[in-house]
């Protein structure tokens, strides 16, 4: 694991319950802040860009809640948003089905996913070998 985090420091983007929103912040805060920091990005351009992805994953109504007032769906997708706001974003998903506590399988996973297309360049998932088949996996011959 040490030496993945040190192959893509500067591109990772970890969405987790181990690295949680910043309560204090919105949403569109939490997500702006990054292309702020990585990019020098001014307030407004940041601030901007957030609200067109939080509007085409269909959640611009959470711009301005916080982590505290957010369902399990829309506080992965901030945290998501968060994730992949690093050029070329190496996004590791860490139990992702600890965040999207209502969702049965890896459906809204996929689709959320799908929509960040051109942002993402890789995606990881580290989950316990026993939800797989959340993600459609019936047969492994690693099993």
């Amino acid at each position: 694991m040490r030496a993945f985090t040190s192959t893509h420091r500067s591109r990772l983007g970890l969405v987790s319950l181990e690295a949680p929103l910043i309560s204090n912040l919105s949403v569109r805060r939490n997500v702006a802040l990054i292309p702020q920091y990585h990019q020098n990005t001014a307030w407004p351009a940041a601030s901007a860009l957030t609200d067109r992805l939080l509007q085409r994953l269909g959640m611009a109504s959470i711009a301005e809640k916080r982590n505290p007032s957010l369902a399990p769906e829309e506080r992965f997708c901030a945290m998501l948003l968060r994730a992949a706001m690093v050029q070329e974003a190496v996004v590791v998903l860490d139990r992702p089905f600890g965040i999207l506590t209502n969702q049965p399988d890896g459906r809204f996973l996929r689709e959320t996913l799908e929509k960040l297309d051109e942002l993402i360049a890789e995606v990881y998932i580290f989950d316990y070998h026993w939800e797989k088949e959340r993600y459609g996996v019936v047969d492994d011959p690693k099993d």
